[in-house]
């Protein structure tokens, strides 16, 4: 069998990110019957299939010689081994603190889709990163489609569980658990789009229905999205323009998101947020000295995968972090967080994709008060992107003019 990555890799992601059509049937059917699943007595159903999935996509990655040779290269593997070194010491540290092993396994999930960033990351190298996005966003089409007619059949009709939506019906989470991860898949598939050349009308679909879920960091990711547009198209001297009222956009925009109206929800009030309330919490009551600082107060207490499996306050000192950053806190010390915002503001530094800014700035918003890393498909979806920005920076000469954003449309064609 003859492998083609041009055709075969968007196919393949194509039906990893559908596979959450499927993986979440029990909680999107109890959903619609008005019921509330509770951690640790939720039906798993299909959500296997998301790991067959993306075992396909590992294999496929290794099958594929270039993919191979692209993602484990000796640069990548000395990175990967340091990451793991760490990450064993964290396990280490986990285990000395009494924690069954479990915990610090679960505190692992964010690194589920790193393969797809090295898929990504190989692809870019090989020249070949535009065209698969842009193949990607095209099959990303009928997902969309999908999801829009349950999303506002459920936004007229479906019982408030989740808070009122303002069609009249319940906020709509299409095929997954909530609203919330709903919408942040919407703002993701909204950033995939506008990655292409001539979709801004799936871009805005994709806005709706992020704004339509209630979720507050969707519709604020998605707001970034169309801000990067609106830049991209004024002129280097009047971009100033835009920049100097960033911070009040912001503010105005937490505002926005948080009213009844948008957020179907009467404590979505931010001043009063419960999640400012639980990390004030957490960290006067465990964290006791500097090592808690440096290096967390136990990998995986604060994992959702956690809760799922055991319900909440099952282990002792077990919380919801709410917040990709609270997380690394917890699991990996300000160490960990601090390697991965060097990561990030490395990508920008080292990357020349044209978008390597929104991306960049998408990754970091949505893990504000949302451990993206730990949500499918917007984790799988984000990984793969991450490695397609990183990947720009480590091509040869000749690919580096493909990505130039004086000629960025032929970044999106097929490779000769």
């Amino acid at each position: 069998m003859r492998l083609r990555l041009e055709k075969d890799l968007p196919v393949l992601l194509f039906a990893l990110v559908s596979a959450s059509t499927l993986s979440s049937l029990p909680q999107v059917e109890s959903a619609w019957t008005g019921v509330k699943e509770v951690y640790g007595e939720q039906d798993f159903g299909l959500r296997i299939l998301r790991e067959v999935m993306l075992l396909v996509l590992v294999a496929y990655a290794f099958f594929e010689p270039r993919l191979r040779q692209g993602a484990l290269s000796s640069a990548v593997l000395a990175f990967l081994g340091v990451v793991a070194t760490y990450v064993l010491f964290e396990i280490g540290y986990a285990l000395y603190l009494d924690l069954p092993v479990v915990v610090p396994m679960a505190g692992l999930r964010v690194f589920e889709y790193l393969p797809l960033a090295l898929i990504g990351f190989a692809t870019s190298r090989l020249g070949s990163g535009g065209y698969v996005i842009n193949r990607f966003a095209h099959y990303l089409r009928y997902y969309i489609a999908l999801q829009a007619v349950l999303a506002i059949a459920q936004a007229l009709w479906a019982p408030p569980l989740f808070g009122v939506s303002f069609l009249g019906g319940g906020r709509p989470f299409g095929t997954f658990v909530s609203p919330n991860l709903f919408g942040a898949t919407m703002a993701t598939c909204a950033l995939l789009f506008s990655l292409v050349p001539g979709m801004r009308k799936w871009v805005a679909a994709s806005i709706f229905l992020a704004l339509l879920s209630g979720s507050r960091t969707a519709f604020i990711s998605s707001l970034l999205v169309v801000y990067f547009q609106v830049y991209a198209l004024l002129r280097p001297r009047d971009r100033w323009a835009l920049i100097m009222p960033a911070p009040i956009l912001a503010v105005g925009a937490l505002v926005l998101a948080s009213s009844p109206l948008l957020s179907g929800r009467d404590d979505a009030d931010p001043t009063q947020d419960g999640r400012i309330d639980l990390w004030q919490r957490v960290f006067s009551e465990q964290v006791h000295g500097p090592a808690d600082v440096l290096f967390g107060w136990g990998l995986g207490l604060s994992s959702n995968t956690i809760n799922i499996l055991y319900g909440a306050e099952h282990f002792q000192g077990q919380f919801d972090s709410d917040s990709l950053y609270l997380f690394l806190m917890n699991g990996y010390g300000l160490v960990g967080l601090l390697a991965y915002l060097l990561f990030l503001w490395t990508t920008t530094r080292t990357s020349v994709h044209p978008n390597k800014g929104l991306v960049v700035m998408f990754i970091f918003v949505a893990g504000l008060t949302f451990n993206m890393w730990e949500y499918f498909p917007q984790n799988a979806m984000l990984m793969y992107l991450w490695g397609i920005v990183l990947g720009t920076g480590y091509q040869s000469v000749p690919s580096l003019a493909q990505v130039s954003p004086t000629v960025s449309g032929s970044y999106y064609r097929r490779p000769s």
